[in-house]
């Protein structure tokens, strides 16, 4: 019996890793490949437009079926193009793992709830600290030699006067 030579929890995806990967490499190719790297193996412009959901395999075990989402406005057109991605994904694996794609349409509901992100969304801008604050927390980091920690420092001092500022304001 191997012991452990960790203490504590480990994630899940530590322990399934090795599972999932054997059981996919049963079936000749590993699925998480496709998630993982979709927009390397169909193009920044088709991941822009769909992504991938599921695989499931035939009774036989030869061949796969993908399952793609996309949005209402963009499923025309990824039915035209359905061949190529399938192709391109296929090309990734070096042989016909898929065999089939199906194309899964969002915003069943309505126009503004149903707004499907594809792309992932940009970082949010920098807040604007108040002047006061900013200078205070330029005064306490002044000490500090290394310019980067510095700049954190005034950063997160910024932050939390701020913050504390703002709490006084709404008592």
């Amino acid at each position: 019996m191997q012991r452990r030579s960790r203490k504590g929890f480990q994630r899940t995806s530590s322990l399934l890793r090795d599972r999932i990967r054997k059981a996919g490499e049963t079936r000749g190719f590993a699925v998480t490949r496709v998630l993982t790297h979709w927009a390397e193996i169909v193009g920044q412009d088709m991941a822009a437009i769909c992504k991938p959901v599921d695989v499931k395999y035939g009774r036989q075990g030869f061949g796969a079926t993908l399952t793609v989402l996309t949005t209402g406005a963009q499923a025309p057109m990824l039915e035209m193009q359905k061949e190529k991605l399938r192709e391109k994904v296929n090309a990734a694996y070096g042989y016909n793992a898929i065999t089939k794609l199906h194309i899964t349409q969002t915003a069943p509901i309505g126009f503004a709830e149903g707004q499907a992100q594809f792309a992932s969304a940009p970082k949010p801008a920098e807040k604007t600290i108040d002047p006061e604050a900013a200078k205070e927390a330029q005064a306490m980091a002044a000490p500090v030699g290394d310019q980067d920690l510095r700049k954190a420092l005034e950063r997160l001092a910024g932050n939390v006067l701020s913050k504390e500022k703002f709490k006084g304001r709404s008592e």
